[in-house]
């Protein structure tokens, strides 16, 4: 138990220095956009993620404290889970990981892919909920082949991690305007603009949007499994602690209305 306490620890700092810098490398002031909350009610939508994930995700990243017959509580089956979202195990009780080198990975990378069950919940900051960053992170990627990996992200300056989802996504270049700095009038500086399309991919870019919000929904569930089952049962609790309020103010009353 002590030794996976350690590990957990380990994988939280581990996502921390790699993901870190993106809350203060915004120096144009980019805020997150907001990820649309409806997702994490919406079975489909994380049983799409789920897929998502384990598509496009489990390849380097693993989620070691979450086990594949977890996923039952997203309304799959063991038989769907094992048929469509197991492709490094055979046991559905098995965690999920990954046989990637972490010594290679590091060499490949510059860093080793952190863990992403608690990933939502460790990105949280003062630009919104952690969903609220890997939902603006995984849409702001673009083509930069100034980087060792092809690739680059506004919310996240000079990441390592290439972008996988290019194929769903396509290409897209960053568009910079020359401005003269506020601050100083003889100098220029470059700001962005948007995003103009080099090659079209698999899905629209609101098919695409849509795709990564439901990845998120997964992240986000991933990393807490019975949020919603305590909300749900938070309401039942806080009601029954108002009405035994108003009973026992009652009682109250009735006991000490013949004290003087």
């Amino acid at each position: 138990m002590i030794k996976r306490i350690a590990a957990l620890l380990a994988s939280l700092v581990a996502c921390a220095a790699l993901l870190a810098p993106a809350a203060h490398a915004n120096t144009g002031g980019m805020e997150w956009d907001k990820f649309p909350v409806e997702k994490l009610h919406d079975t489909a939508a994380l049983q799409r993620g789920a897929k998502v994930f384990v598509n496009y995700c489990l390849n380097c990243h693993s989620a070691a404290y979450m086990r594949y017959n977890r996923m039952r509580d997203i309304g799959l089956t063991e038989e769907q889970i094992k048929t469509n979202l197991m492709f490094a195990t055979e046991k559905v009780g098995d965690v999920m990981k990954v046989n990637l080198d972490p010594r290679q990975a590091k060499e490949w990378f510059g860093a080793t892919p952190p863990d992403l069950t608690v990933i939502a919940r460790s990105r949280a900051g003062a630009g919104g909920s952690g969903a609220d960053y890997l939902y603006t992170y995984l849409r702001t990627y673009y083509a930069d082949d100034t980087k060792a990996t092809g690739w680059n992200n506004l919310a996240f300056p000079s990441v390592g991690m290439p972008h996988v989802l290019w194929e769903l996504q396509g290409v897209r270049r960053a568009v910079y305007e020359e401005q003269t700095d506020p601050h100083d009038h003889a100098k220029k500086v470059h700001v962005f603009k948007g995003f103009e399309q080099v090659s079209p991919g698999k899905l629209s870019n609101g098919e695409y949007d849509s795709t990564v919000a439901d990845l998120v929904a997964y992240l986000q569930w991933m990393g807490e499994p019975a949020q919603t089952t305590r909300v749900k049962l938070g309401v039942w609790v806080l009601l029954f602690l108002t009405i035994f309020t108003l009973i026992a103010w009652r009682l109250n009353a009735a006991f000490w209305k013949d004290v003087k």
